[in-house]
């Protein structure tokens, strides 16, 4: 039997798992994937500089985010259609979630209603928005999120048009009829001349979309707004300037445009260009308790992960996922140890080297 150590242990066995398509569909990215792969090589690039003779008896990795407690400054990131890796889907990241302490954010393609995933199971959630071209339809999504307990809109501004993913076009990649998009109660039905998901996101999602949206989706809501896609500094500051509490640095794990900066280059400028006016998150790439360590000392208050918690979905449900959540966990605790930081409040900036690896 093998031994499930990390993320990428965990990887490969979903592989054996999965068809080949859905594997594909979820490991893969656009174009020559040289985003995917450079997502992970730029955490592995980043040197630390650890501190000696300092108590790390007890590390303690609590934080919040958008004021929400969290026992750990690891978020799951919103995957569209979990039900592709397991039956159980997104109710069983819910759970896991949960019962690690942290939060949730929930894909509008999601294969199960984000009120059904609210009910699963206590936890802080966001819901993840697709901004369509019927604003009565995205206006709808914010406030059934509201009503189901959703404590912010994480919008995803990245997706005018679907990223060129080859993977999918060599596998003739379909929705199988019994995962539908829940949050609609339809399936994606097939075509004859392409991947129907891709016809859906041409079809349904607004390209035309400019900071005039995020002006009205504030407008509509309370709640907090991540703008999540953001690998400009100049568009940090604009988002803040359009109301965002949060900034989501991240290049939609390599699945849009390929040969973009990898998020872990793109984090440091838009801290900066921020000045502390939002909270940063980051995804891309993630694999190991350094990096999240590496992303923390950059200024990003939390990370949040996809990829990983998929291949746990597929390899065992719900509790698949927390064994990702908690090894990444646990990895994250002993890399504070070493590198002499036993609290989130203690690392900052100081634990980079000025240096990078090639």
């Amino acid at each position: 039997m093998t031994l499930l150590l990390n993320p990428r242990d965990y990887e490969t066995v979903a592989r054996e798992r999965l068809s080949q398509s859905v594997y594909d569909y979820y490991a893969g990215g656009a174009g020559d994937e040289i985003t995917v792969r450079e997502n992970e090589r730029a955490w592995t690039r980043r040197r630390l500089v650890p501190r000696m003779l300092v108590d790390v008896s007890a590390c303690d990795l609590r934080t919040t985010a958008l004021g929400a407690s969290l026992s750990m400054p690891i978020i799951t990131a919103p995957c569209a259609l979990n039900q592709l890796a397991h039956p159980d889907g997104e109710l069983a990241v819910a759970r896991a979630v949960s019962a690690a302490g942290t939060a949730q954010v929930l894909s509008t393609l999601s294969s199960t209603s984000l009120e059904d995933v609210a009910a699963a199971a206590p936890a802080p959630r966001w819901f993840q928005l697709y901004c369509y071209r019927d604003r009565s339809i995205t206006h709808d999504l914010v406030k059934r999120a509201e009503a189901a307990g959703y404590v912010a809109i994480c919008v995803t501004v990245d997706v005018q048009r679907p990223g060129n993913r080859e993977r999918d076009m060599r596998n003739g990649f379909r929705v199988p009829p019994n995962v539908r998009a829940m949050n609609f109660g339809t399936a994606i039905e097939d075509t004859t001349d392409g991947s129907a998901l891709l016809k859906y996101i041409n079809d349904q999602f607004d390209p035309s979309l400019t900071w005039e949206a995020l002006d009205w989706l504030r407008g509509i809501t309370s709640l907090p707004i991540v703008v999540k896609g953001v690998l400009s500094p100049a568009d940090a500051r604009l988002a803040v300037a359009h109301g965002a509490g949060g900034i989501g640095v991240s290049n939609h794990g390599g699945r849009q445009l390929d040969t973009v900066l990898s998020s872990c280059d793109a984090l440091p400028a838009i801290v900066d260009a921020v000045a502390g006016t939002a909270e940063i998150f980051v995804d891309g790439g993630i694999r190991r308790g350094t990096d999240v360590l590496t992303a923390l000392a950059m200024g990003a208050r939390a990370v949040l992960v996809g990829r990983p918690y998929l291949w746990g979905l597929a390899v065992d449900g719900e509790r698949g996922v927390l064994r990702v959540l908690t090894l990444l966990r646990d990895d994250l605790a002993l890399s504070m140890a070493l590198a002499g930081t036993p609290t989130i409040g203690a690392i900052d900036q100081a634990l980079l080297a000025r240096t990078t690896c090639e």
